[in-house]
């Protein structure tokens, strides 16, 4: 049973469990999307839970969750990067776990507003009929049977949202996806959880947890803990795997003065395209910007990507010749170009206990990739059931054979934890 808004989670600013004294502790490392949704759903379990990052969603130096395009995707994503077979089979649910829980908290105007979450329409392009290719038609089946809202195909589309005839679209889908303010919906995220009794500890911690997990949790007083970091898998979890696919965004101006206003997102995927350079991504952010992309970089590190950087450039170039009129755009003044490092590795996502040692209680969340917010609550809902798992002393397994079972057992197994 998938985790689901109100009844085993709540957007009000008390947990749904409170705990006690004696409630299991959980040190949840990682202040992103992907460590406050999971503090969120440990919180309303009735686990106390600190959480340590070395820097929190802020307007300057913004955090990878902040930078992201925050659209949400069924897998594979639009960047194309997530291939991994048990990684997708998990990704699948994960997904619509989060679907109906973002559309749940957009659907109230005020949470709506508050969070920064709006359902919008999202239309998916491609070159060619989908049916010319079968892992696009199997795609398209498991999207129109997965629950998602506001499901249709038709080529009108095309014509509909303004592309351009010769840029060579054929075919195209649409459906009501979660588009995602990321600066709103982290501030959001960091004042639910401390309203809820999180304790937020700003440290930077620079060893593999399995060789401090006992020291870490002595420090804390903790009983768990959730490793949330990111591209810092490589060092906390020794995941040597674990490497950055460097992104862009061009933010302009759209409030219908400079072309026509854009109300829905408009993509082309990088298996559509066949290509991770022909990626089409136009995704309106709030009411008056529109974020232009895509890029992936793999195994970039650094972020020294300006406007006039070659590749970001012809993605500009590309994105106006889909979209005509998008040459008059006017850049965002305060914020022109997003960039930062998609936390990627080499098996994808992983939601799994550690296994490198015996009876180790951490539970590791890390390698989403472009897809952290898509993914949220449905590996926040696994990252407590490992928990639970920890916590019962069940000897870790890998994520290959889980698959199944947890998506068949789902969210019924309740651990009680206020005793």
């Amino acid at each position: 049973m998938p985790l689901t808004l109100w009844r085993d989670i709540s957007p009000l600013g008390q947990p749904l469990r409170r705990p006690t004294n004696r409630s299991p502790h959980v040190l949840v490392v990682g202040g992103g999307v992907t460590g406050l949704i999971s503090s969120w759903v440990l919180l309303d379990r009735g686990y106390r839970v600190t959480i340590v990052s070395s820097s929190w969603a802020n307007d300057e130096q913004r955090l990878t969750s902040q930078i992201a395009g925050a659209l949400w995707e069924f897998p594979p994503a639009v960047c194309g990067q997530h291939t991994d077979k048990i990684s997708l089979a998990h990704s699948k649910h994960w997904s619509m776990t989060s679907y109906h829980i973002w559309d749940g908290i957009a659907s109230i105007p005020a949470l709506s507003e508050a969070s920064g979450v709006r359902m919008m329409p999202s239309d998916f392009f491609f070159p060619e009929p989908v049916e010319s290719d079968m892992a696009q038609v199997s795609k398209m089946t498991e999207i129109m049977a997965s629950g998602v809202r506001g499901f249709y195909r038709g080529a009108d589309i095309i014509d509909e949202r303004g592309v351009d005839l010769a840029y060579g679209a054929v075919d195209a889908y649409e459906l009501l996806a979660p588009v995602i303010d990321t600066d709103k919906a982290m501030g959001w995220l960091m004042e639910l959880v401390e309203s809820k009794g999180a304790n937020l500890v700003t440290e930077t911690i620079h060893d593999d947890l399995v060789e401090i997990e006992d020291s870490l949790l002595a420090r804390f007083g903790a009983d768990v803990i959730v490793n949330a970091t990111g591209l810092q898998g490589n060092v906390l979890a020794g995941d040597e795997s674990v490497y950055p696919i460097r992104g862009g965004l061009i933010r302009v101006i759209n409030d219908g003065s400079d072309f026509p206003k854009v109300n829905a997102a408009l993509t082309i995927t990088a298996d559509a395209a066949r290509s991770s350079n022909e990626i089409i991504f136009l995704v309106p952010r709030n009411d008056n910007i529109l974020l232009i992309g895509g890029i992936t970089e793999p195994h970039e590190w650094n972020l020294d990507l300006t406007l006039d950087t070659p590749i970001i450039r012809r993605m500009r170039e590309r994105c106006e010749k889909f979209l005509p009129g998008l040459e008059n755009a006017r850049l965002d003044p305060e914020y022109p170009l997003a960039q930062g490092l998609r936390p990627f590795r080499g098996q994808n996502v992983r939601v799994e206990r550690e296994l490198r040692r015996t009876g180790s209680r951490i539970v590791h969340s890390y390698g989403h990739g472009g897809a952290g917010w898509s993914l949220s609550f449905g590996c926040a809902q696994d990252v407590a059931m490992l928990v639970d798992e920890a916590l019962d002393g069940i000897a870790a397994r890998p994520m290959s054979e889980t698959v199944f079972e947890r998506k068949a057992a789902g969210f019924q197994r309740s651990r009680e934890v206020c005793y």
